[in-house]
């Protein structure tokens, strides 16, 4: 699809953050451009992340330290969609989430049923606090009966020095000893696009994902109805696209590269 025309039709821009919008703690060059254009024409932007081990308040404290200020409702997160998708889906049931004190809060604040008991359901966030207790009873539960879900499939994490293992990997871990495999609901699933609509009001067509990861940012647009944006500054280089079963609506360099576009339009 022509850039342009892409970026002229897209009314709300789904925004991954690491790897797209800052690096670690360091913000793009371009980024703060980027949101002041989609500002300018009239369109709206959120910042979506599948990392579920960070609740919204504290992305939205650290974006503030890179200078930029947005309000709950321009953050989501792989856990925010698996609230929506309990409170759909499970309403009143009991819940045991392996995830961090962040997660759990976010939880609680939403009015979901945790316990540390056998549960209707287990829940598996991406828990940098996980014990061998937690995976335990998470793995007892399961095998007892309870649904098993988690926040998102992403199997590795990347940080400054080197991978660490996400939540995927954690599942893979309960799937071997249960025998039973989870169903996920961040990106790129249909849950996500769900959430998404939900809380924005925005139609599927004028919807664009935008992202450094094909299988999960791309994918989530382009698998389900909205558009996929692919930009080089994270994780996927322009040779991996051509080996990919995801393609891309259009590829940028970067946000800047977009921003630049943009302040052509009218």
């Amino acid at each position: 699809m022509d850039k342009k025309v892409l970026l002229q039709e897209t009314e709300l821009f789904v925004l991954d953050m690491d790897g797209t919008f800052y690096l670690d703690n360091e913000i793009i060059d371009g980024s703060l451009d980027f949101l002041e254009q989609v500002e300018r024409l009239g369109k709206r932007f959120v910042f979506l992340t599948n990392n579920s081990s960070k609740s919204p308040n504290t992305y939205i404290e650290k974006l503030a330290k890179m200078n930029c200020h947005i309000g709950r409702d321009q953050i989501m997160s792989s856990g925010d969609v698996m609230i929506h998708y309990l409170k759909e889906n499970y309403p009143g049931k009991s819940v045991y989430l392996v995830g961090t004190p962040d997660l759990e809060n976010n939880f609680k604040e939403n009015g979901i049923n945790l316990t540390q008991e056998q549960s209707d359901v287990v829940v598996i966030g991406f828990d940098m606090t996980l014990t061998y207790e937690k995976l335990m009873l998470a793995c007892n539960y399961i095998r007892n009966g309870a649904e098993f879900l988690a926040t998102h499939l992403d199997i590795n994490c990347p940080t400054r020095d080197g991978f660490i293992p996400d939540c995927g990997a954690m599942c893979a871990a309960i799937s071997l000893s249960t025998g039973k495999q989870p169903k996920y609901v961040g990106k790129p699933f249909k849950e996500t696009v769900d959430y998404v609509l939900a809380k924005t009001g925005a139609e599927l067509e004028h919807i664009s994902f935008v992202g450094d990861r094909l299988y999960t940012d791309v994918k989530t647009g382009v698998n389900n109805g909205a558009h996929g944006i692919l930009v080089l500054s994270g994780e996927v280089k322009i040779e991996d696209v051509a080996g990919s079963d995801v393609t891309p609506d259009a590829i940028f360099d970067n946000l800047k590269e977009m921003a630049e576009l943009m302040k052509t339009f009218e």
